[in-house]
């Protein structure tokens, strides 16, 4: 892998004609130390996000050694990945083929399940030989009112479900666990609050000793016209809640970040290959790193990558990607300088979560090459908040 020191001295050095897509190990590692350091319990990495062997492995070296993982080619990849390590894996989709289950405790030494029925707990039961050693998370359905893209539709327990649920999983497990998720990019700490009053619910009426409380994912990061507030707010709410919770002294507190510990991770420098009034016909798209971009209206940050900087007024444009279909469009808007013109080239930040592990290779369009750099992403929740960069140092090679 190559490595230069910034997202301009990659497009004025390479002049790429594919996309590229950068990689910050730096600033992975620092939103993993914040989280190992601030959250007041155990943080496990949500691999869906961005299932990357290398920023896994970075992860892992930073202080985060939990893996959410939802599927067996997850559980798979993390094994071989951090193959040799002290790593745990946590099967946290609420509804798995029973051979998953079973590779996954047989094989690979899952200890921790989701789910959020009875049908799932017998299928769990059944695939481990009614085993005695297992974590069984119960998933409780929470409100997505407080988050950018819902999550309470598809899983998770009601209220009126959960005591028979949890009395059974009670006698089952070794350790019995409580797990929600508010939704993905929640912007307002409320949403952990008020999901852990149903929590507190579930436990009263079912009278059983509780475990573990994992809250699930949602942690946000920093988009244009997403600016959540500091982290820490997130953490001092959960902790807050947990503490009140009628739970064992002993009980542990998980969170599963997903976007948190990998937005900042990468972006993509693509080229504009035609101008079209505000619309821009770019080289990656609907199909490549911009799904949500294209299909849930996601505004990311975007700079002009030139080595001397326009003086132009910024202005809202749109993007088409590069395959055929009228439905690879982008609409932002995406804020850049009024001459932005056919050849320059286009930094587009906050990837790393679900940007690449949603790019296909449909109609032949695709990212050739994975570039590291040194400089720092767009913006940051882990710290001081980093200004939308138009410049950066150039590095000639050659």
């Amino acid at each position: 892998m190559h490595k230069h020191h910034s997202a301009l001295g990659v497009a004025t050095a390479l002049t790429p004609a594919a996309p590229v897509t950068l990689i910050r190990p730096a600033a992975a590692a620092r939103a993993a130390r914040f989280f190992a350091e601030k959250f007041p319990g155990r943080s496990l990495y949500a691999v869906k996000a961005n299932p990357s062997p290398d920023l896994i492995r970075t992860l892992f070296a930073s202080g985060i050694t939990h893996f959410d993982v939802a599927s067996i080619a997850e559980v798979r990849l993390v094994a071989e990945t951090l193959a040799g390590e002290q790593a745990k894996l946590c099967f946290m989709h609420p509804v798995k083929a029973e051979e998953a289950i079973a590779e996954a405790y047989h094989v690979h030494g899952v200890r921790t399940f989701s789910l959020d029925s009875i049908d799932e707990l017998e299928k769990i039961m059944r695939a481990t030989g009614d085993a005695t050693d297992l974590e069984l998370c119960v998933r409780l359905r929470v409100s997505s009112e407080h988050s950018e893209l819902s999550l309470a539709s598809k899983f998770g327990a009601e209220l009126g479900e959960t005591r028979e649920l949890l009395m059974a999983t009670r006698q089952a497990a070794d350790a019995l666990g409580i797990c929600f998720h508010v939704g993905s990019q929640a912007m307002s700490p409320q949403a952990y609050s008020d999901a852990i009053e149903r929590v507190r619910a579930a436990i009263v009426d079912a009278a059983v000793t509780v475990d573990i409380i994992d809250v699930g994912g949602g942690f946000p990061s920093i988009y244009p016209g997403m600016e959540p507030v500091a982290l820490e707010n997130y953490f001092e709410a959960i902790h807050r809640g947990f503490e009140s919770l009628p739970v064992s002294y002993s009980s542990e507190l998980w969170c599963e970040p997903g976007r948190a510990l990998s937005a900042e991770y990468s972006s993509i420098i693509v080229r504009v290959e035609r101008r079209r009034g505000t619309e821009l016909y770019i080289n990656d798209g609907a199909y490549g790193a911009l799904f949500d971009a294209a299909h849930i209206g996601w505004r990311f940050p975007v700079t002009l990558l030139r080595e001397e900087e326009s003086d132009e007024a910024m202005e809202g444009f749109s993007f088409y990607g590069p395959t055929c279909d009228d439905m690879d469009h982008m609409v932002g808007p995406f804020m850049l300088p009024a001459d932005v013109k056919a050849g320059d080239y286009i930094e587009i930040g906050m990837l790393g979560a679900y940007g690449a592990a949603m790019r296909t290779g449909f109609n032949g369009f695709t990212s050739e090459s994975t570039i590291e750099v040194d400089d720092e992403p767009m913006a940051s929740l882990y710290g001081e908040v980093v200004a939308p960069r138009r410049r950066a140092t150039v590095i000639k090679l050659g």
